[in-house]
């Protein structure tokens, strides 16, 4: 007999927003493990920030999830797709609990690996269940959640692990992970919602399309050609400044602790607020444009700030190095912002695609996002160790003007009508 509390949580995963959350804030731990924790622990052994960046190539399998979306769009259900990913990634988690905490990079890479791999491959099936069941109005709140989620489990695996490493050791702290994922797998088998399918569950021999075709059908579709520059540099001159800042102040004196609480933690939750502002924003018809707009050009001026504080920065400038913090703080208010307006865009353009697309779509918007991310900060260790920091910051300040001007060439995109289904 199923009890009157279980039925109401049951009822309640009938709401899009419960079931879509709660993937999403699952989704966000192995990026708040490959930004938050990894690098600290790397920098703290005696790794230079070349090496550090370098170890983004672990992002890579963002950067081809484009390759298999068409998997997603025609074979199995997007919830089988869905119940897959997040079980591996809950057996990925357990595993690395297995791990000596001095067992080497080698081991854990390799399953941070493999958790990217499954991750990209849950993002494209989520993507897809969320473009197919939020409404019109629905669509900035859903991605106001999105981004909220999502960085709040980015919070918990990245800042607060590292917070909490001395005090819960490194096997409590995957095995917390894998118990987020696995009531994750539980609501993703329960949740109504993420049974229905835009198209309905297909032979993938009478859908299967050439990788021509597909990107041809993606790119007929009005604004993406625009999209996929903005999204490639909008991020770029932040990245580079959010990667580095961190591992300077930790050069100059500040604990990893105090990091974790300051990057991780207040950070992430400032991004968040960030990002639910932009939501509720967004959700009174607020122009995506002028918004966006407004919020680079804060950027800039908070990149510009930072660099001044950076040319004073020392091991005694405590002062400094509070302020230095606080921009951090507010860089990451901004790109919750920012964000959260960026992905409402994309999704804006994506609901115009064909619905035999629209993972593709989305899946190769998303990955040039990750791209644009990814790359830029890879380097951004070796820019810093061999141009200097004050000549690597006014880089990052040029960068960051680009998507200020590209915004004004912004084509027309219809952002009500529904989306095709030929």
């Amino acid at each position: 007999m199923v009890s009157p509390g279980s039925t109401h949580f049951l009822s309640s995963l009938s709401s899009p927003y419960i079931p879509l959350g709660i993937l999403y804030f699952v989704q966000g731990f192995p990026y708040g493990l490959q930004s938050g924790l990894l690098p600290v622990l790397l920098r703290t052994q005696g790794l230079s920030l070349s090496q550090i960046g370098l170890t983004r190539v672990l992002y890579l399998p963002w950067l081809l999830k484009f390759l298999w979306s068409p998997l997603v769009d025609g074979m199995w259900s997007r919830r089988t797709w869905l119940l897959f990913s997040t079980g591996g990634l809950c057996i990925c988690c357990v595993l690395c609990s297995l791990l000596p905490p001095g067992a080497g990079f080698i081991s854990l890479a390799w399953l941070l690996l493999l958790m990217h791999i499954l991750s990209s491959m849950q993002d494209v099936a989520l993507d897809a269940v969320t473009v197919a069941v939020l409404t019109q109005e629905q669509v900035g709140l859903g991605n106001s959640l999105q981004v909220v989620a999502y960085k709040l489990g980015s919070v918990l695996a990245g800042g607060g692990a590292l917070t909490l490493l001395d005090i819960l050791g490194w096997r409590m702290v995957f095995l917390v992970l894998s118990v987020g994922y696995l009531l994750a797998e539980l609501c993703a088998w329960w949740a109504r919602t993420l049974k229905v399918e835009g198209t309905g569950p297909r032979e993938i021999s009478k859908i299967r399309l050439s990788l021509g075709k597909i990107i041809q059908k993606v790119f007929e579709v009005p604004g993406t050609s625009w999209t996929i520059i903005y999204v490639l540099i909008y991020k770029l001159g932040e990245q580079g400044s959010l990667s580095m800042v961190p591992l300077l102040l930790l050069d100059n004196g500040v604990s990893p602790a105090e990091l974790g609480v300051w990057n991780g933690i207040l950070s992430l939750m400032l991004s968040i607020v960030g990002s639910a502002l932009g939501g509720m924003i967004l959700r009174k018809g607020r122009s995506i444009q002028p918004l966006l707009r407004t919020l680079l050009s804060l950027r800039v001026f908070s990149l510009v700030l930072q660099t001044l504080l950076l040319s004073t920065l020392s091991r005694e400038a405590g002062f400094v190095k509070v302020c230095l913090l606080l921009t951090v703080v507010l860089q990451h208010f901004l790109a919750g912002l920012i964000t959260t307006a960026t992905f409402t865009l994309m999704m804006h353009c994506t609901r115009q695609a064909s619905q035999t697309v629209q993972a593709s779509h989305y899946s190769l918007l998303s990955s040039l996002e990750v791209l644009g991310k990814v790359c830029f900060s890879a380097v951004s260790g070796l820019l810093v160790d061999s141009l200097g920091i004050s000549v690597s910051f006014c880089l990052f300040i040029a960068l960051s003007c680009l998507p200020v001007l590209h915004l004004q060439t912004l084509p027309p995109m219809s952002s009500g009508q529904s989306p095709n289904t030929d």
